[in-house]
Formats: structure tokens, sequence, C-alpha cells
């Protein structure tokens, strides 16, 4: 039950703030509604909250927000309760409240910017079929922008900012190049729609239930005050008959490689873009992960800034009872408009934020021009043979509970001085599974000196029969104190992260290697920023104590653990 409980809290691409549904909108902005309408006769509604300080025709900048959580009777339908998010079917009609928190924090209205939410189709007043960021929702993001820049009250420059769906649909427009596209903020996005449900064949635990709850999510009518028209936009799936199930079944195809989930490939589309980017993403997402992250932003050519970090699926302003911001570093809204005033607006910002601020696992932040850091080395060693049997029972940390530790370990001798992993590891292994289909997992761990092990990257495979596969494990910025030891486990399962369908015969691991990511130089100049709350809590809970025995009958020489040193400017 408890399994079940968390793959329905993980199927919605979000983290909402607790807030109530407002029928207003805030302080200092006059709210409209307008429609757009598409080529293929789609017709997306949009919000429009415009400075009430201004004439009806000043033009100013843009910032557009545009996803399925808009909706005025609730950002996720029916299932709000559950997600700690209002749901108001019953009362008077309003924008969403999803983004009021910017809105108001940003001080957006102040400033002199039009803030603009439009639905995706099928999404709230809008009319059409949901295709799961294929190739309907990005014509609809490119209309949205290119409608934003030609209302006679804006500039002609629109920046986009979101979180989750809203940031994958960012992502979009910089694929699509609208005109007018000036910038885009994205905080915790998917780069390639198929790595939200799949990792190499192997589905995670939402891949089922995600699919289910945006069906619902565009079912949901706005609130009763809502027009007519509203309410038919809401309705509407005449466009393909019988959506919510087709959509349903494409979103099955496990395939990485099939023209679905190549068209919803953001990374492939986005490669050589010059739109400024702003993007954030933590280590230890819990909900959109960060596999493929570093490939979609080291892929960008033009402007770009990042942060990244130890937290899950929160926004750069998050913070919780007491204050304290999930992502531990302040100051979220003035950065986000010092990128919007120089990139949109169009005017010189005097203050200069670092490139890239990264917060390692120590907790402490710092910049970095790129990442990984240029200084960044991968490291090949081969790892021990063995087998494993394929019972989908392995836990790959103590959140998800036991058994942990099962499969064929390699662990480093205890290191004689610091190491920092800074990067994406890749891992090499040819495997003989006695049946087809059955499952791959490389995990990283890093041991302290009580033998506690704490995952640090992980990644998943689903062998179609023997042979040698190659993938990337998650990126991270890990740092390995003196005294402790690395860990590489070969196992068939990371039973909470993966929905695991066992084959019950052994697999052989016949060889294999792993190439992890050193920092050459120690560093030691930090920036502003604390550690964040997930961090605390995943050292906390995450780790389990790895027999000793197992220790010393799996250490070996050749996993080679390379020290950082002093180097002048770090």
């Amino acid at each position: 039950m408890r399994r079940l409980i968390t793959a329905i809290a993980a199927a919605c691409v979000l983290a909402l703030p607790a807030a109530a549904h407002a029928d207003t909108p805030p302080p200092g902005s006059t709210w409209s509604e307008a429609y757009i309408t598409e080529a293929d006769g789609t017709k997306l509604h949009a919000d429009i909250l415009r400075p009430t300080n201004l004439a009806p025709g000043t033009r100013t900048p843009v910032i557009l927000s545009i996803g399925p959580y808009f909706n005025h009777s609730g950002q996720v339908g029916p299932a709000g309760p559950v997600e700690n998010a209002p749901y108001t079917p019953v009362g008077d009609a309003g924008p969403s409240s999803r983004f009021f928190d910017f809105v108001e924090g940003a001080h957006l209205m102040e400033r002199g910017y039009t803030y603009v939410m439009v639905d995706l189709r099928g999404f709230g007043g809008s009319s059409g079929c949901l295709d799961w960021g294929g190739p309907g929702e990005q014509a609809d993001v490119k209309a949205a922008v290119q409608w934003a820049a030609t209302q006679p009250w804006s500039t002609g420059k629109v920046g986009m900012y979101g979180k989750s769906y809203d940031a994958v649909t960012g992502l979009m427009g910089i694929a699509q190049q609208p005109q007018g596209l000036a910038a885009v903020v994205a905080q915790e996005p998917v780069y390639d729609l198929y790595r939200y449900l799949y990792m190499n064949r192997v589905r995670f635990f939402n891949a089922l239930a995600t699919p289910a709850l945006y069906d619902a999510i565009a079912a949901t009518p706005g609130t009763s005050g809502d027009t007519l028209a509203y309410q038919q936009g809401a309705l509407n799936d005449t466009a393909r008959p019988g959506c919510p199930v087709l959509n349903y079944a494409d979103q099955q195809d496990p395939e990485h490689d099939s023209s679905y989930w190549r068209a919803r490939d953001l990374i492939s589309a986005t490669r050589g873009k010059t739109t400024p980017l702003f993007l954030t993403q933590g280590f230890i997402e819990n909900n959109t992960k960060p596999d493929g992250a570093f490939d979609f932003y080291n892929g960008m050519a033009g402007p770009k800034r990042a942060w990244l970090g130890m937290w899950d699926h929160v926004r750069g302003n998050d913070t919780d009872a007491n204050g304290r911001l999930a992502m531990g570093r302040a100051g979220w809204f003035d950065e986000v408009m010092r990128f919007f005033d120089r990139y949109v607006k169009g005017v010189k910002v005097a203050t200069q934020d670092p490139p890239i601020a990264v917060e390692s696992s120590d907790g402490k932040w710092r910049s970095e021009a790129a990442w990984p850091p240029a200084d960044s080395r991968s490291t090949t060693s081969p790892l021990r043979t063995g087998s494993y049997t394929d019972d989908a029972q392995n836990n790959g940390t103590a959140e998800g509970g036991s058994p942990n530790g099962q499969g064929v370990w390699t662990f480093s001798p205890p290191l004689t001085q610091d190491a920092h992993v800074a990067g994406v590891p890749r891992v090499t292994v040819d495997a003989e599974p006695a049946r087809p289909d059955a499952n791959l997992v490389v995990d990283v761990y890093d041991l302290d000196a009580q033998n506690s092990a704490i995952l640090i990257s992980r990644g998943a495979y689903l062998l179609r029969g023997p042979g040698a596969v190659t993938f990337d494990l998650y990126g991270d910025d890990w740092k390995l104190p003196a005294g402790h030891r690395l860990g590489v486990l070969v196992t068939g399962a990371n039973a909470e992260w993966w929905t695991h369908t066992p084959t019950l015969g052994a697999v052989t691991v016949r060889s294999a290697s792993i190439s992890l990511p050193y920092l050459d130089c120690r560093r030691t100049l930090t920036i502003q920023g604390d550690p964040s709350i997930k961090l605390d809590s995943y050292r906390a809970d995450a780790p389990f104590t790895v027999p000793a025995d197992t220790i010393s009958g799996a250490t070996s020489t050749a996993l080679a653990v390379p020290a950082t040193r002093t180097c002048k400017g770090y």
C-alpha cells in the first residue's frame, strides 16, 4: 500500500504550494480572457493580467506560462485535495492562482510586465486533445508565444516561466523558436518525455498513474461561474474522438526510439538553439528526475545559467512552514527578474549573478562557469563479476525500505584524501540473463567509516538478452571525504523507484566497468546559500548499513578514486 501511495503522489509533474483558489487577480492587476485560434482549429484559452495603472493600449513586455494547470476550478481537478491544491468546481470564475507567488513575489505588475496564462489543448478552457508534449502541444506553445508577441499591448518580447509541466513547455518554446520568444525560465522540467515514464525500457512507478491523471485533469470543467465558451472548450476533444483512452495507450510504448517518443525528445530538438535559458535542476529530484538534464543544458548554445543542487521537486522560492527555503538559496525572484529584465525588457542589469550556482553534497554553494566543470575528468574502473537474482526486491535506499544492497558489489579501499564526483557516470555491463527482459540496475554509493551507504547515482536497463549494454546514470555533485569508500552495486532493482517485472532468473555479470567524473581541483570558494531541505532529510533517511564482511569480500584496488588537489582560483 505504501508503494501505491508513493506512485500516486509522484504521478503529478508538480509540487503545489498550499494556497487557496483565488477568484480575483493579484493586487495591482486587471484580469481579462482571450482565445487563440490555431491553424488546425484548436482554440486555446488565455488569462491575461495587466498592470492596473497602465492605459489599455500601453505596450509592455510579456511573461507567459502555458500548461495543463491553469483551469479556473483548480490546477489538478478533483485530485486537488490529495495534491494539497485548491479545487473549486462551484463559484465565481477567476484566473488560476498557480503562479500568483511569482506575480506578487517578483512585483511583476509594478515592474511593468503583462502576465499571460494559457491552457494547453484539452485543458482548462481550451479545445482539442492533449498529446503529452507532442506535436499538438508544441504547436500550442508556438501559437501562444506568437499571439502574445503580436498583441497591441505587447512590446513583441515574450519570456516564458514555469515549473514542471509548464517548464517543459518552456523547452518546447526553445525547440519551436516562435517569433517573439526572448527568454525561458524552467524549474525542474522533463527534457525528454520518455524519461519521465521509462529509463531504458524500465517503467517508473508513475508510468501508469501519470497518463491516467492527466486524462482526468483534461476532463475537468471550469468552475460554475465560467462562461459557456470556456465550458465547451473544456469538454471538446472531438479533434480525436476517444482521446483519453488513445492518449493513455500512446504512452505505454516502452521503446525510446519509437516515432511517438522521438517527437517528444526536447534534448535533440533544442540542440544548438540560442534562446536565453535559466534552469533549475535537483540532483536528487524525486519527480521529474535529472535524467538528460545536462545533455540538454550543454546542448544549448546561447546565454544560459542555472541553479543546481540537492533538492527534490520544488520551486526556487518554495519554503517550509518555518520559512526555510527548500532549495536553500535566497533571492530567486530577484535573479529571475534580472534575467527577464535583461533579455525580455532589454535593460542593462548591474548585478552579475553566478553563471551556475551549484550546491554540493555538503550543503555549500559555489559558482561554476559550466557543469560538469571544466576540470571534471572521467576515470574508468573495472567492476567485479558475479550474479544476482532478478526478483525485483532490492531497494536503492532505506527510504524505500528493505532489503538493500543485494547484488554484486565493488568497493574502493578507504580514501586517503578527499575526492569529488561532479558529472554524469556511465556504465558498461556485459550480462547474461537466464531469461529475456531481465532487470539491470547500477547504483553508486558513498560509504562512511561506519559502513553506512548513501546513494549518489543510479540507472536502470531492461536486458533483451545476453550481451553488453552501456548507459548513463544520474548526474551528481558529491564530495567523498577521506576515510570514506566508493561503492558500486550491480543489481536487479531499485524497488522504490522503478516498477520491475521480475523474471526470477539469475543474471550473470560477465564483465563490467564504470566511468566516474571526478574534479581535479578542490573547491574552497563559496557563495550565498544554505543546505537545501531535502539534503538534510535525505542524509537522515536514505542510508543503510552494509555488513563488514560484504565490504571486505568485495573491496577492489582497481576501483580508482582520484583525489582532489589544491588549485589556484578555486
